[in-house]
C-alpha cells in the first residue's frame, strides 16, 4: 500500500506526536465517522488522535487489503509514516481485530488496547457473505437489521428528527464496489485472534454491546483468559453498533479506561 494517500480525522486539533497517540480504526464498510463523539473528545482533551479511513474506505485510496494481517501491515507502515512511537489503539468489529493483530507485534509500544464488537473469530454468515460479494443492497439490509439493537429499530436517537438506521444505511451504501465483500472475507478468514491476544503486553479493554447478535458479548469471554491485563465492560442496550447506539456510553468506558 505504499505510496497510496491515505486519510485521518484529527479531532478538529492539528495532529501531535508529543502528545499521547490515540488510533481508532473502524469497521468492514464503515469509516472514520463513526467515531465523532469519541475522538472529538479525545483530541479536546491532550490527546493526539487519528480516526483512520482504512484502505478503500472513505477517503483513503484503495484497494483494501485482503486479509486481517495485510490490514495490520499496512497499519504499522502509516504509525511509521506519522512517526508515532507509542499509541493507544481502539478497534471496532474488523477494526477491532486488526488492532489485535497490530498490538501483537507492536508490543509494548501499545500502551492500552481498547476492542469493540469483537469475538475470537468472526465468521460472516453465508447469506450476508453471498449478497456482498454481487454488491446487493440486501447485504446492507441484513447488516441493519443484525447489527443495531432493538431500540434502535424503534427510533433510539437523542436528536429529534435523527435516525440511526438510516444514517447507518447511508454511510455503508457510500463504500466502493467490492469492499464489503472483501472486508468480510477477511474476518471470516481471521483465526489468529487467540494467538495474537497470547502476545499482546498492553491493558486491554473489551467493549461489547448487551444486545449484540453480530458478536455476542459472552462469545469475547474467552479473551479474558489469554490477554494479560484484561477487563470487560457491557454497554446495555447496544447492539453491534454501539458507539454509535450508546455514543454516551462508549465515551465513558474509553474515558475510563484511557484516562
Amino acid at each position: 500500500m505504499a505510496g497510496r494517500k491515505a486519510f485521518a480525522a484529527t479531532g478538529g486539533v492539528p495532529f501531535d506526536t508529543s502528545k499521547r497517540s490515540v488510533v481508532f480504526l473502524h469497521g468492514a464498510g464503515l469509516d472514520h465517522t463513526v467515531w465523532a463523539l469519541q475522538s472529538r473528545y479525545f483530541a479536546q482533551h491532550g490527546k493526539g488522535v487519528l480516526a483512520l479511513d482504512l484502505p478503500g474506505h472513505g477517503r483513503s485510496e484503495g484497494p483494501p487489503p485482503q486479509s486481517i494481517e495485510a490490514y495490520a501491515d499496512w497499519l504499522l507502515d502509516l504509525l511509521a509514516a506519522a512517526g508515532i512511537e507509542e499509541i493507544s489503539l481502539v478497534g471496532h468489529s474488523m477494526g477491532a481485530l486488526i488492532a489485535l493483530e497490530a498490538a501483537a507485534r507492536l508490543l509494548e509500544r501499545v500502551r492500552s488496547l481498547a476492542l469493540l464488537g469483537v469475538t475470537p473469530r468472526m465468521p460472516v454468515h453465508p447469506e450476508l457473505l453471498e449478497a456482498a460479494s454481487r454488491d446487493d443492497p440486501h447485504a446492507i439490509e441484513l447488516i441493519i437489521a443484525w447489527g443495531y439493537g432493538t431500540p434502535a429499530h424503534l427510533g433510539g436517537h437523542k436528536g429529534p428528527g435523527l435516525w440511526l438506521l438510516g444514517g447507518g444505511k447511508r454511510l455503508l451504501e457510500r463504500a466502493g464496489k467490492g469492499v464489503l465483500a472483501s472486508d468480510f472475507r477477511a474476518c471470516d478468514a481471521y483465526e489468529g485472534a487467540i494467538l495474537a491476544a497470547h502476545k499482546v503486553k498492553a491493558p486491554t479493554l473489551l467493549l461489547m454491546g448487551e444486545l449484540d447478535r453480530m458478536t455476542p458479548a459472552k462469545a469475547a469471554i474467552p479473551f479474558l483468559d489469554v490477554l494479560p491485563d484484561a477487563e470487560s465492560e457491557v454497554i446495555p442496550d447496544a447492539g453491534h453498533m454501539l458507539m454509535l447506539e450508546r455514543p454516551d456510553a462508549t465515551l465513558a468506558a474509553l474515558r475510563k479506561f484511557l484516562r
